[in-house]
């Protein structure tokens, strides 16, 4: 559907073929991707982890500078976002500038994407739990026990009425940053008394070493979000408004609030020490910042809404997913059976389904293969939240520059590109960025991997991304020999079955 003042998605072949319209508005959407950058989740868990394992002092830096990047990005992509409703959101305004193959090939870039990052998110989830199970109640159990607990009820949810998800997602969400500002007021009053509230963090000479590429990786993992707001355009009262607000207020919040943030943190532990800080501790490290100025009562309720901040992560990662493969499967691109939505919630409870599977496998792998002793963190933390995480946030980059490139040809084909230059431009210049940023993070992945670990695995793991969209991409153009009427559907959405409809009443007229 193209621009319009219906925001009702209807279809010809059925509900089954429909999300549910006007389920969440813009307030409950922007909740819903901020929630996937579970604020507590970067603060605690990412943020340490960029200091320990890139040694880069100027995080906060990287947070204002990947600010601007983003904000460049949602200016042709929140255009789009008007002309194009689609829960396929990127491999659908990929599919409708560069071509359906395209399209189709980012389709599964975005899929295995997004399932890498939620399916990583398990780990630490799962480590946290363990800790707290240790500290209070003095139980030892393996943290794939309490993550597999988390995928059934995270496959439960998601099978839900997205609004009923949107409440959920965003009490945790207002406590969580509360909790978090309380941190930072704190970190103010009382700094590390060598270096007090130094602007070291913001000092442009600190973002060098080889550990570059991974920061910025890390640092785009605290802005994913606000790119998923299109996949619910189809849901959303208002789309053509509520999704570019909601994407334009996740950036500003999530540029401001991470810089701040990881500054005071920094500030807090000192620049000079924060580092090696964060490599002993890990993600203990905010922890230990917190409870000798806050006291230990409030450092047990931060590791409260530390975990029900992961698990509102966990949900709406899980949400979209899920719409990807039923958009997917609407389409032709995964059996249609996943293209389906539930008569009684709207929701598209196969793909959730299927997402659930999915992360039952991966979690028995590392579960399998981890020999570690109960309470270490290297298979849960140091490989299946980090490494997913990462490849995740790299496929994640790449569908932003190839998006950023889609957006140019949708309007310059369709002859607006003299009406639209500046954000034509804008798009221009945020793909050339992020394509930067992709190369550097893929160069410097072997910081991730260790020395205790097989080399090939700096390749390996972002070569998934590499893989999947030649996969898409295979298929798109067997789709385009084989069923060309599948193909030409491809980024259509609902749209194409409207179409159809349109067609076989002009015929039979």
């Amino acid at each position: 559907m193209l621009t319009g003042s219906k925001t009702e998605i209807s279809t010809f072949k059925g509900q089954e073929r429909a999300l549910r319209a006007d389920r969440i508005g813009t307030t409950g959407l922007l909740l819903s991707v901020l929630a996937a950058s579970a604020p507590l989740m970067v603060v605690a868990g990412v943020m340490p982890t960029t200091y320990g394992a890139t040694g880069i002092v100027g995080q906060p830096l990287l947070f204002v500078i990947l600010g601007v990047v983003m904000a460049l990005f949602s200016v042709g992509y929140a255009e789009m976002s008007r002309h194009v409703h689609n829960a396929g959101a990127f491999y659908a305004y990929i599919a409708r500038g560069l071509g359906a193959t395209a399209g189709v090939g980012a389709s599964f870039v975005a899929l295995v994407s997004y399932s890498l990052m939620q399916v990583g998110i398990y780990g630490i989830f799962g480590f946290e739990v363990v800790g707290q199970l240790d500290q209070h109640f003095d139980i030892s159990v393996d943290w794939w026990i309490p993550a597999l607990f988390a995928v059934l009820l995270t496959g439960a949810l998601g099978a839900l009425k997205i609004d009923l998800n949107a409440k959920v997602l965003g009490v945790l969400l207002v406590v969580e940053c509360a909790l978090v500002i309380v941190c930072d007021i704190a970190f103010v009053a009382d700094p590390d008394k060598r270096q007090g509230l130094s602007l070291t963090g913001f000092d442009p000479s600190t973002l060098t070493g080889a550990g570059l590429g991974i920061a910025l990786c890390f640092a785009v993992v605290g802005f994913v979000g606000f790119e998923q707001a299109p996949v619910y355009a189809e849901e959303t009262s208002k789309p053509g408004r509520a999704v570019a607000r909601a994407m334009f207020l996740a950036v500003a919040f999530a540029s401001v609030f991470f810089a701040l943030t990881s500054w005071l943190m920094g500030v807090a532990a000192g620049p000079s020490q924060v580092v090696g800080a964060a490599q002993e501790q890990s993600a203990g490290l905010l922890f230990g910042l917190t409870e000798s100025r806050l006291g230990g009562t409030f450092t047990d309720l931060l590791h409260v809404f530390f975990l029900t901040g992961i698990f509102a992560s966990m949900l709406s990662f899980h949400n979209v997913v899920a719409r990807y493969a039923f958009a997917m499967g609407r389409e032709g691109l995964l059996p249609s059976a996943v293209g389906r939505t539930s008569k009684s919630s709207g929701a598209p409870a196969i793909g959730s389904m299927l997402q659930t599977v999915v992360s039952l496998l991966v979690v028995v792998a590392f579960a399998v293969t981890d020999d570690k002793p109960a309470g270490d963190p290297t298979v849960p933390v140091l490989r299946l939240f980090t490494w997913g995480g990462n490849v995740g946030a790299v496929g994640v980059i790449l569908l932003m520059a190839v998006a950023s490139a889609s957006v140019i040809a949708f309007f310059v084909r369709r002859g607006a590109g003299r009406a639209q230059i500046w954000r034509l431009l804008s798009a221009g210049v945020a793909g050339a960025a992020l394509l930067f940023v992709l190369v550097y993070a893929v160069k410097d992945f072997d910081v991730l991997i260790g020395p205790d670990q097989d080399a090939a695995l700096a390749w390996i793991l972002p070569g998934i991304v590499g893989i999947s969209g030649v996969v898409g991409i295979v298929l798109g153009l067997v789709l385009k020999a084989r069923k060309p009427d599948v193909h030409a559907r491809v980024g259509l959405g609902n749209e194409a079955f409207q179409l159809e409809k349109a067609a076989v009443s002009e015929t039979s007229a």
